[in-house]
């Protein structure tokens, strides 16, 4: 994942002095809790910034992803889900509709605040760790590695922990890993994961 600073506003907008916000994109490791972290000490003299971040992302590790959201929240962090996309020949970008995938969605609940924009979509379904191991003959093949019952359980307990409803996880957890629910406006409401407005 790589993160970035973006203007909010013109300046005629605000008088001269726009917030800057942080902008989030792409996939989530185990290591961008710590350069989340690293990039805001690298801006923290910035009197502009706000903490506000635009997420957007297919996903990443689940483990990863609850240490970013906890990052989010340690300061107090704004999340939204939007993309940031700049105009075809010109250096004016916009924020645009977004998507939090997979193990995002766990990096969003982190969020003191949450906003997913009626435009944004949020998707979930089951973890899952595809890895290469060695069959019998030597030949390389693929093995699906599912959360176990405790990982789900922790997974659960962060969600409580961060205001959601943890039956969000269970209902994930039926969701196969090769398919994705996007998350109705329903659910948003009934598993507290946010609203549609800052």
């Amino acid at each position: 994942m790589s993160f970035a600073l973006t203007t909010i506003g013109t300046e005629t907008q605000c008088h001269g002095s726009c917030p800057e916000v942080i902008v989030a994109d792409g996939e989530i490791s185990n290591e961008t809790a710590d350069q989340f972290v690293t990039f805001l000490s690298e801006h923290l003299k910035d009197s502009d910034l706000r903490p506000v971040v635009l997420l957007q992302s297919p996903g990443g590790t689940v483990v990863g992803a609850m240490q970013l959201g906890s990052a989010f929240r340690k300061i107090g962090a704004a999340v939204i889900v939007a993309a940031l996309t700049a105009e075809p020949g010109s250096n004016i970008a916009q924020v645009t509709p977004g998507s939090c995938y997979s193990a995002c969605v766990y990096a969003f609940l982190g969020g003191k605040r949450r906003v997913v924009p009626p435009v944004s979509r949020l998707g979930i379904h089951r973890m899952v760790i595809d890895e290469a191991v060695r069959d019998p003959s030597g030949a390389m093949e693929r093995q699906r590695i599912y959360g176990s019952s405790e990982f789900v359980s922790s997974l659960s307990a962060y969600a409580k922990l961060m205001g959601a409803d943890p039956r969000m996880i269970a209902y994930a957890e039926r969701i196969s890993p090769d398919a994705i629910h996007i998350v109705t406006a329903e659910e948003i409401r009934r598993w507290r994961l946010g609203g549609p407005r800052l």
